[in-house]
């Protein structure tokens, strides 16, 4: 088997990565790991059979090369985000869109090329980006599976064009895939990255760390969450996952914990105290906090649920994943 990860060098694609190849994953050590990414993502620890690849994804030659390698499964985690997506049109269309246009008739080349009629599985990281308002006037009443997809930004319309690019690709026998939809992702380790949402990691983070952080919206803003070691398992869960069981419906709204920002900074409380709570500085920014009205609140993932996807239920058990995984000395 050979699995090619797509933005590997970017926080989810080395959780991935290091899931894919730990005791009891999917990869097994004569196995081949092919990580890509724009600069080159570093090498994988504990795996000898690997391949560092960069290049621009948006570039069909580099895609068709990729291709070759006529990988087995495909995590595509490659994507330029939400913030500088909106600012950036035309670069956020050729990245989000055009790379993935370039995937889709690489495989579909080889597919057709094929005696043996190869056909790659993808698991395409799409995100909540892709449902936007009007929501239910209650903000505790939950997305169900069946509601509109209807985005208000770039980087949300940029991903339900990806998904049905899939959808259309599997319909026609080229590739397998599904795309499964992300919550924000918290709490993000490292530097903070120009997504709209980063500030939902940020006040989590930078003052565990230390650093004070910038609240831009009002705490009574409610979102849905889910951790790093939630993405990087619902990824593997997806490539083990049978497709015939999604009944021609290849998108999936993952599971997450929806909670305020107020409901955060008290579980921050709870484990931190009060002098890391100082540290949260509100500063509002009418562009973040008009983006962010934009973004459903809370999701009913019931078929992701009894498909077997699982996520946290409480934000301090998001917190004390982060400790555990990337602040071990303060767990």
């Amino acid at each position: 088997m050979t699995i090619l990860i797509l933005g590997a060098a970017g926080m989810i694609g080395r959780k991935l990565t290091d899931r894919l190849i730990q005791e009891g994953g999917i990869l097994k050590a004569d196995e081949k790991l092919i990580l890509h990414d724009i600069i080159e993502p570093e090498a994988p620890l504990n795996h000898q059979n690997y391949l560092c690849l960069s290049g621009d994804l948006a570039a069909a030659d580099t895609v068709m090369q990729l291709a070759a390698y006529q990988p087995d499964i495909i995590f595509h985690l490659a994507s330029m985000v939400s913030g500088e997506a909106e600012q950036n049109f035309n670069k956020g269309w050729s990245v989000n869109m055009q790379g993935s246009w370039h995937l889709c008739e690489a495989l579909k080349h080889y597919h057709q090329a094929s005696d043996e009629r190869y056909r790659a599985k993808i698991i395409f990281a799409s995100s909540i980006a892709v449902f936007g308002p009007p929501f239910p006037d209650n903000k505790l009443e939950a997305i169900h599976d069946d509601f509109l997809t209807a985005p208000q930004t770039s980087y949300g319309a940029q991903k339900a064009m990806v998904e049905m690019l899939i959808a259309d690709y599997a319909r026609k026998g080229y590739i397998d895939g599904l795309s499964i939809r992300l919550p924000t992702i918290c709490v993000r380790p490292g530097k903070p990255n120009a997504a709209a949402s980063s500030f939902f990691s940020g006040i989590i983070r930078d003052p565990l760390n230390g650093f004070d952080a910038i609240l831009p919206v009002p705490d009574t803003v409610r979102h849905w969450h889910a951790s790093p070691r939630s993405a990087a398992g619902f990824m593997v869960h997806a490539a083990n996952l049978d497709t015939s069981l999604l009944g021609g419906r290849r998108s999936l709204n993952m599971p997450g914990l929806s909670c305020t920002v107020a409901e955060q900074i008290e579980a921050l409380r709870d484990i931190a105290g009060e002098a890391v709570i100082a540290k949260i500085k509100p500063s509002p920014d009418d562009k973040i906090i008009e983006i962010v009205n934009n973004w459903p609140r809370a999701f009913q993932p019931e078929r992701a649920i009894s498909l077997g996807f699982r996520a946290e239920t409480s934000f301090r058990e998001i917190i004390e994943i982060y400790l555990e995984d990337d602040m071990p000395h303060l767990s």
